[in-house]
């Protein structure tokens, strides 16, 4: 049993599938959702309704900004509005959790840390590549016990299904959702600093285009980042080219070299052929093996209870969360275009 009071939440925003995942989340912590408030009907809406039938829809957002007994607010708006309904939500005396991207310009991200500074509560970006895969909790448990020694590199793989006939207007406009590099690659930022230790990196070089879809020019479907940290290294590759045959959306694969052994993490799928998702390899002076990772825990959910009940940063610290965001933006503002 928790040793907290119930946590209620409220969902504002839905225009992308992962707040499926946010929900169910929170409800399997013992969470209880008030209501959901979301602009117009997006695509996404049939597929939450059938999920959570329970679950009220609000006419007005201010029902739940005023509602005193909402702790948190969730979302995934089309990423241009996150930045300000998180706003909003910190002002309304609210802690927020929202889907990556946090934000999409440096403008924004400078009005999200005053509203955070000037109000003390939570902005928490869910970079679910790492929160919500089991193979990487394990990997940061090697990596912490010094099973590959100190970590020289990092290689996030970050590939995914266009499913083109499944996506709206906005997932096309880098105006809506930032650019590739924002978008996409802040998971395998988040990745870099969390395997290294860092609290800033430098980008080398980066660079995106659209090199296999003409017929949809203001797609972004390819780009790739070199960052840098000390002796440490990163080096991201994000596309929209998984094919049709993979039996998942997207072949996601972290590799982190150390000074004495390295790790390589198939957090989706052994196309080799074992069943299921968050495969892990370790080799180092000692072994080389295979790790099944299914059960590893996710404490993202919990942590982050923790923290709005104490007031802590347990979950993720904003210098972290601030940062990811700011070298994603500075990747793709500096970023050559192919």
């Amino acid at each position: 049993m928790s040793k907290f009071p119930k946590l209620r939440f409220g969902v504002i925003g839905i225009d992308h599938r992962h707040i499926y995942d946010q929900v169910t989340s929170l409800l399997n912590i013992g969470a209880e959702c008030a209501a959901y408030w979301t602009d117009g009907d997006p695509p996404t809406l049939p597929g939450f309704v059938k999920r959570y039938p329970d679950i009220a829809r609000v006419a007005d957002r201010r029902q739940l900004l005023e509602d005193e007994s909402i702790q948190l607010m969730i979302c995934a708006a089309i990423p241009r509005d996150r930045a300000a309904l998180g706003i909003e939500v910190m002002r309304h005396g609210k802690d927020f959790m929202v889907d990556k991207p946090g934000l999409i310009s440096f403008e924004q991200l400078d009005e999200v840390k005053r509203a955070r500074q000037e109000t003390g509560r939570i902005y928490s970006v869910n970079f679910t590549e790492r929160f919500e895969v089991r193979a990487v909790t394990t990997a940061t448990e090697l990596v912490r016990a010094g099973a590959i020694g100190r970590v020289l590199q990092t290689i996030g793989l970050g590939p995914h299904r266009l499913n083109k006939h499944l996506r709206p207007a906005w997932f096309f406009d880098p105006q809506a959702y930032g650019g590739i590099l924002v978008d996409v690659a802040s998971h395998q930022i988040d990745q870099f600093l969390h395997f290294t230790g860092a609290d800033d990196a430098r980008i080398v070089a980066s660079r995106y285009g659209n090199i296999g879809h003409p017929d949809d020019p203001d797609l972004q479907d390819f780009g790739e980042i070199l960052l840098s940290h000390g002796t440490a290294s990163g080096y991201i590759r994000v596309d929209w080219f998984t094919p049709d045959a993979l039996d998942t959306w997207g072949d996601g694969r972290l590799t982190i070299l150390g000074t004495e052994g390295y790790i390589e993490l198939r957090k989706y799928i052994d196309i080799s052929g074992r069943p299921g998702k968050d495969h892990l390899f370790l080799v180092n002076n000692g072994s080389s093996r295979y790790v099944d990772c299914s059960s590893a825990p996710l404490s993202y959910y919990t942590d982050l209870q923790q923290d709005i009940f104490n007031r802590t940063e347990t979950a993720m610290s904003h210098a972290h969360c601030f940062k990811v965001c700011e070298l994603a933006l500075r990747a793709q503002q500096q970023a050559e275009k192919i």
